[in-house]
């Protein structure tokens, strides 16, 4: 139940709970010990509860954080154009949740700005350059990584008005676009070979393993959650024997995705990259620590 009350002038709103308090996930419920969403109220006891106010990234990408603070552990991303609902704004940090998979962390709050976008376009390349004019001669500004989402404008045949700048139509999708949700989720996740293991990262400048998994099944069209533990969860479970591309493997901590029944794409840290290699190796590598495996089908 919520309630009004009167302080001095102001009326802050409370949150009495009717029954026990419930244990949720604060990966993805915005709950802490001093603070919670207002939509938890009745479900969590907090001191206080917050309404959430919509934002969204005005970066390419904005690492989320454990803590309002640089060195804090990053858990994630928020990508250029995604929805992000504040609830708390400290020291030039905001604490929040992703609207894309609820993950919840603290960005920089200069990274992000108030107002819902309303998004026409997504970069369906791993990277998307953005050009001082539309012209590929002209200078790069910036860039945009994969699943970042545009509000953009036609500018001639070949570009779209977009991120400060203009992005090649090639690089781009309109939101929807059947033909773009039909890209192989192995085929985009091998145009992340090379990239850099970064924990929390996913894009093509960093990515660790869950992040790769869910940007090429987000890419694909398909809603996929932050972590492996998660991604094990969300997906139908798969006979090791009918394996096959595109399912996903998960170790506990660690999850790739099959580019045929025996070879695996994943961004690890053994070789601090995204890597294409046998999966028997990694096998090798994880299981004699005492790990078992699972196969998950995201299609």
């Amino acid at each position: 139940m919520i309630t009004s009350v009167p302080d001095g002038g102001r009326r802050i709103r409370q949150a009495h709970l009717a029954g026990p308090s419930r244990r949720l996930d604060p990966r993805t419920h915005a709950v802490r010990p001093d603070l919670a969403d207002i939509g938890l109220a009745g479900i969590v006891v907090a001191p206080r509860f917050a309404d959430g106010v919509v934002m969204h990234a005005v970066v390419a990408a904005a690492m989320l954080r454990t803590a309002p603070e640089d060195n804090a552990t990053a858990v994630s991303a928020v990508l250029f154009g995604e929805k992000f609902t504040v609830f708390d704004v400290a020291h030039g940090w905001a604490w929040g949740q992703c609207d894309h998979d609820s993950y919840v962390g603290w960005v920089r709050a200069s990274a992000i700005k108030p107002g819902m976008v309303s998004p026409t376009h997504r970069v369906t390349a791993p990277t998307a350059a953005i050009f001082a004019r539309p012209d590929i001669k002209t200078r790069v500004v910036g860039s945009l990584p994969l699943n970042a989402r545009l509000a953009a404008s036609a500018a001639g045949a070949d570009f779209v008005a977009a991120g400060g700048g203009f992005v090649h139509r090639r690089h781009v999708s309109e939101l929807g676009n059947p033909i773009a949700e039909s890209l192989d989720p192995v085929t985009i996740a091998l145009g992340f070979i090379g990239t850099p293991y970064v924990w929390g990262g996913r894009t093509r400048d960093g990515i660790d393993c869950s992040g790769l998994t869910q940007a090429v099944l987000i890419a694909h069209g398909i809603a996929c959650p932050r972590d492996s533990d998660q991604q094990r969860d969300a997906f139908a479970p798969v006979d090791p024997a009918n394996r096959r591309r595109g399912d996903l493997v998960v170790f506990p901590g660690h999850v790739g995705i099959l580019a045929d029944p025996l070879t695996l794409v994943h961004a690890n840290a053994y070789w601090m990259a995204a890597v294409v290699e046998p999966l028997a190796d990694v096998v090798a590598r994880i299981e004699p620590v005492g790990y078992r495996r699972s196969m998950v089908d995201a299609r």
